[in-house]
């Protein structure tokens, strides 16, 4: 059995109930929502359950957030949390997904809800219009499975990993910068992103003292390469998710478009 858009809009209006927890209900008595058909011989009925019952919060909704949080929502991630605190200008049209000339000057969370509810209404987007800090970042990503670091700076970035072990969540870290990019899942146990930048407190790369943006602003981001970074973030959320394949964990997958090199490189397990 199936259930297509419009019956389950419909049961929704009729029952008062947002159209995620019809999703979910179906899901749950075996009846697939008809958008996630051709997941079927990739995702069973009871791993689109899980996808529909979990919540990632994605953090920067550029251009690597914009297209993770679109591809999660075509998933059937339940929930998704996007937090960001900027508003789109004309320099985002050449690559971030959100962006339109109709959303100039719209705050790309809030415009987050509005394209994802246009997309798939099974989905539940709740827009965190904050910049993330050592003071509120527990408190915005408490509840979730897993984080996605979607961010344009490394000082940011150490702030969501401190945060994502205190709260005991594994993170999905991406970074790029012209055509080159990187991704590296990191669990609360891992050593994660020192491994890449330095020691946050040893006035290295990671430091506060380091440049507020990072090495995008000098290179560009032409529109390849976040789509195909936020697709290897998206994958591994849903591996997490789902507890199967295997992760890019203790090893960073750097990716260059214009060699054409996807190269991993492994770390030990241990310091």
């Amino acid at each position: 059995m199936v259930l297509e858009d419009r019956h389950a809009l419909e049961t929704a209006s009729r029952f008062g109930v947002a159209t995620h927890d019809v999703y979910r209900e179906a899901l749950r008595i075996g009846i697939c929502p008809y958008r996630y058909l051709r997941n079927r011989s990739s995702i069973s009925g009871e791993e689109q359950l899980r996808l529909c019952t979990s919540c990632v919060a994605v953090v920067g909704a550029g251009g690597l957030g914009g297209h993770v949080i679109l591809l999660l929502a075509r998933m059937g991630i339940g929930h998704i949390v996007v937090v960001d605190d900027d508003r789109f200008d004309e320099t985002n049209l050449n690559r971030q997904t959100l962006s339109s000339q109709e959303a100039m000057g719209r705050w790309k969370a809030e415009e987050a809800v509005r394209v994802v509810g246009a997309i798939n209404p099974g989905v539940r987007v709740t827009a965190q219009r904050v910049r993330i800090d050592p003071s509120n970042a527990e408190k915005v990503l408490h509840g979730s499975d897993v984080i996605v670091d979607a961010l344009d700076n490394i000082p940011d970035r150490f702030t969501v990993e401190t945060a994502s072990r205190s709260l005991g969540i594994p993170l999905v870290h991406g970074a790029l910068a012209g055509f080159e990019g990187q991704v590296m899942t990191i669990f609360p146990e891992d050593p994660g992103l020192k491994r890449l930048y330095g020691r946050r407190e040893s006035g290295g790369e990671g430091s506060e003292s380091h440049q507020s943006q990072g090495s995008e602003v000098v290179l560009g981001v032409p529109a390849l390469t976040p789509a195909l970074i936020a697709a290897l973030q998206a994958t591994e959320v849903v591996k997490i998710i789902l507890k199967r394949g295997r992760l890019f964990r203790n090893l960073m997958l750097h990716v260059d478009l214009e060699t054409g090199e996807i190269l991993p490189f492994a770390f030990g397990e241990t310091e």
